[in-house]
């Protein structure tokens, strides 16, 4: 795998809009805000051309403007591109892009989060390149960076033990609060299944609602990949749109097309919509009777997902995962 340089002082950060652009607030101002928080930290900030775009169909700009302005980043001077946000159409871009140049450049760190697996992902997958499932530019906006992202950046500077967090956000429910997202009010209980000890492995994964998009594509790469690793892949996956019985069938999708084969384990984030029970479907049996059949362990409502905090993980990078004390212990090898 090829692994960027740990992120230092002076090093560029390129924000882009491969997804959706920041056109409304609070997502103005806490772009700029977390711009301005950048630099306090010692890093340049430069913007590509979409980042305050709104041109294209639920997204920043038609695909190909995207794949030019990530492309320019990658081929740019900045260490870390990072994306401004997600959204919903960012597969759209995916054609554009020159995976093979991209294979041949210097690896260097890309950072995003739910729609941005259409990133995170193949360029794990196809290009080799570790990358990050992590908070996208407007979350460092407050003065002292929640534990999410100050781990972010830990992680992008080369930290490797990693833990969950105390307390999550309430429910879907508070969408309309202000600060939504923010408020950590309710006791975190990860719930094990067939969980007998530390997983090892390649951690990969990301937001499912894009990973089954990606499934059967020619940007589908995960059999061949996996076969590169004998370590096994411990796999993190969570989910924002769908409900109880979609994730069933996402699971089947996955497993069924040979995603899991060299599974050694799963961690489960908490499912923005797929909490409640629908026709008898739950998150627990949508796993449970799905991917409990391979005999690996899961590990159901860790600190992942659109109900905050959640946890920044390498994609590509082998290393370990166990609970201990209802928490999430995960320390990588690099």
């Amino acid at each position: 795998m090829r692994i960027p340089a740990n992120l230092l002082p002076g090093d560029v950060i390129a924000l882009v809009a491969p997804s959706f652009g920041c056109t409304t607030e609070p997502y103005l101002t806490r772009l700029d805000v977390s711009a301005a928080m950048w630099r306090k930290r010692g890093h340049p900030v430069v913007e590509g051309k979409n980042v305050r775009r709104a041109d294209g169909v639920a997204c920043s700009a038609p695909g190909k403007e995207r794949a030019e302005e990530f492309m320019g980043a990658y081929a740019s001077d900045a260490k870390l591109i990072l994306s401004v946000g997600g959204g919903e159409t960012m597969c759209e871009m995916l054609p554009y892009l020159d995976f093979e140049k991209l294979k041949k450049l210097p690896p260097k760190w890309f950072m995003g989060f739910s729609d941005n697996t259409n990133l995170t992902f193949p360029l794990t997958t196809l290009c080799d390149l570790v990358t990050i499932y992590g908070p996208c530019a407007p979350s460092f906006f407050q003065k002292k960076w929640r534990l999410s992202e100050e781990d972010a950046y830990r992680m992008l500077c080369g930290e490797n033990h990693f833990e969950g967090y105390p307390k999550w956000s309430i429910s879907k429910r508070d969408e309309n609060h202000p600060l939504w997202g923010y408020r950590l009010s309710q006791p975190k209980i990860i719930t094990p299944y067939q969980y007998k000890g530390p997983m090892h492995g390649l951690f990969l994964g990301g937001c499912l609602d894009c990973l089954i998009n990606l499934c059967g594509t020619k940007y589908d790469n995960v059999r061949e990949f996996t076969a590169k690793h004998p370590e096994g892949i411990i796999w993190y996956l969570e989910a924002c749109d769908l409900n109880a019985l979609s994730l069933r069938r996402a699971f089947f999708e996955l497993r069924e097309a040979g995603w899991f084969d060299n599974a050694k384990g799963f961690l489960l984030g908490r499912m923005l919509s797929a909490r409640e029970e629908f026709l008898g479907a739950d998150r627990f049996n949508a796993a449970i009777d799905i991917l409990g059949s391979l005999g690996k362990p899961i590990l159901f409502d860790v600190d992942l997902g659109h109900l905050a905090p959640s946890m920044p993980f390498l994609n590509g990078v082998e290393g370990s995962a166990k609970l201990e004390k209802g928490n999430l212990i995960i320390d990588y090898l690099r």
